[in-house]
C-alpha cells in the first residue's frame, strides 16, 4: 500500500502513513495468517499445481532449511491445508505433502482477497 512521508511534530524522524482514509481502512480484507507467512504460502502454492511434493522436492523449491520447513508444514498439517504421507523407501525415511481441498480452498480465498486488495490499491 502506498505511503506518504510526514514530519513528526517536535521530532526529526521521518514517518511512512498509510495513504488510505480511515474508511477504506475498515474495508481492507482479513488476510489469512495461516497462509499468508512466506514459507507456508509457498508450501500452499507449489502443492496447488503439483499433486504431490516430497519434503526434499518443497525444501530445494522454498530454498529453506528443513526445521523451518518442518515447523511450516507442519502447521498446515494441523490446520487441515495439507496432508502427509510418511513411508519408507528402504531404509530411507520419505515424506510426501499434497494439498487438502480445505486447503485448496482457503488459497483460492487468499488470493480473492489479495486481487481485491491489489484493486483497491490502483483506484487510489
Amino acid at each position: 500500500m502506498a505511503a506518504r512521508l510526514k514530519l513528526r511534530p517536535h521530532s526529526s524522524k521521518l514517518v511512512a502513513e498509510p495513504r488510505t482514509s480511515a474508511r477504506h481502512a475498515d474495508e481492507l480484507p482479513d488476510l489469512d495468517r495461516l497462509i499468508h507467512e512466506r514459507i507456508r504460502l509457498g508450501i500452499v502454492s507449489a502443492l496447488a499445481s503439483n499433486d504431490s511434493l516430497s519434503f526434499n522436492d518443497l525444501r530445494r523449491l522454498l530454498k529453506t532449511t528443513d526445521g523451518n520447513l518442518s515447523v511450516h508444514a507442519r502447521k498446515l498439517e494441523e490446520a487441515g491445508h495439507i496432508a502427509c504421507h510418511k513411508f519408507f523407501e528402504g531404509r530411507i525415511p520419505r515424506s510426501e505433502y499434497r494439498l487438502t481441498s480445505t486447503g485448496r480452498r482457503a488459497l483460492e480465498q487468499y488470493i480473492k482477497q489479495m486481487e481485491d486488495l491489489i484493486r483497491r490499491t490502483r483506484r487510489e
